[in-house]
């Protein structure tokens, strides 16, 4: 069906319809791979921007591995400090594994559904 409404539609044209085909049949200009050389370029540069953000991650996480531990021991060594009854004060608010996991996974479902509603 979708054919006979197409075909109707090329059959119905004016003089401005003629004229506009006629101007945009013209052959494809010869540019010696000019957009060939531009569409290269512009994916190189895509993958170079991906992969920027990641490697500059890991080389930073590398550089900054060493500080942090440190950064961590002292914190353990001062925990001792801290009196029993604010750890477990502390403790008994922290929300169990399971909890944790569930918001992960709705978290996950909802950032895919709004992937999905985008598309």
């Amino acid at each position: 069906m979708t054919l006979k409404i197409i075909n109707m539609a090329e059959k119905i044209k004016d003089a401005e319809d003629r004229l506009l085909e006629s101007l945009f049949e013209s052959p494809p200009l010869a540019d010696d791979g000019f957009s060939a050389r531009v569409v290269s370029r512009v994916n190189r540069q895509l993958w170079f921007r991906r992969l920027t953000l990641p490697v500059a991650a890991v080389i930073g996480g590398a550089v900054a591995f060493k500080p942090l531990a440190g950064l961590v021991m002292t914190l353990a060594n001062l925990s001792f400090l801290i009196p029993e009854d604010i750890v477990i004060a502390a403790s008994s608010s922290i929300p169990q594994f399971q909890t944790v996991v569930l918001g992960a996974i709705l978290l996950a479902v909802g950032l895919l559904s709004l992937r999905l509603l985008e598309e």
